[in-house]
């Protein structure tokens, strides 16, 4: 009799233990990929799920965004300058099948692919555009990479180019460039408020000339404004202008 509740007790135990063996309890974020005497037979979870021991198989997946940093890449743009590019990649699996059928390792792969398609498309532009059309080639980037990604059931959201380095020889080029710039534009407003003040006072002369009175007080008014409190002597020529009517009095 005890032997026979002995029996029953290890095959309970057996049995107990059996269960625990297959219970899996998977997060919501994560998803099992099963496979049975090594084919594929579905994709279960979250929650409690049963893998038979020694028949299936289960690879867990995570469905959460992941960061993946590029590394620094060199690149040489099309304007033949060296730089040093770095990025970071956001992605996540949206098919845990084809992530783990379809490719060994979908980390891996993406990285690879990252580095590969940061180098191509930014060898395409000029080193003004890699600094000043970042969004743009940061949409250009993830277009391709999703795109590629896809049959790997890999969904990439976005993609920003972090660093751009140059050396120090092409940032001195740089400063010096902008510096050239910076005195090109000051030149230029310098002679746009030259020609503004040239076109006023070809505008006051033709008013002034229209009223020969109105010419003489703006000379008065000007000599009044070179004299000011000094003691010393000023000699300057007399207009024609302001003594003609005075001649003409005397002849009438």
């Amino acid at each position: 009799m005890k032997m026979t509740i002995q029996i029953i007790a290890t095959m309970l135990v057996l049995v107990l233990a059996g269960v625990l063996a297959c219970i899996r309890i998977l997060p919501e974020y994560t998803r099992g990929v099963i496979f049975t005497l090594g084919r594929f037979t579905g994709v279960k979870g979250p929650g409690l799920i049963l893998v038979i021991p020694g028949i299936q198989v289960m690879v867990r997946v995570d469905l959460r965004v992941q960061v993946m940093d590029v590394p620094s890449q060199d690149v040489i743009s099309r304007d033949n300058v060296s730089v040093k590019v770095n990025a970071v990649v956001y992605f996540r699996v949206i098919d845990p099948e084809k992530s783990i059928i379809q490719v060994e390792d979908y980390r891996i792969a993406t990285s690879q692919l990252a580095q590969t398609t940061l180098r191509s498309v930014l060898g395409q532009h000029e080193l003004d555009e890699m600094l000043a059309e970042r969004d743009k080639l940061n949409d250009d980037i993830r277009r391709i990479l999703d795109a590629q990604t896809d049959a790997w059931g890999i969904k990439v959201s976005n993609v920003e180019i972090k660093h751009v380095d140059l050396d120090e020889s092409m940032i001195r080029a740089i400063a010096r460039q902008a510096e050239a710039e910076r005195a090109r534009r000051a030149k230029v407003i310098h002679a746009e408020g030259e020609q503004q003040a040239a076109e006023k006072l070809m505008e006051a002369a033709r008013i002034l000339s229209a009223q020969p009175q109105a010419m003489q007080l703006r000379f008065l008014e000007t000599l009044t404004a070179v004299a000011g409190d000094r003691t010393s002597t000023i000699v300057f020529p007399l207009p024609v202008d302001l003594i003609e009517p005075l001649f003409k009095k005397l002849e009438s």
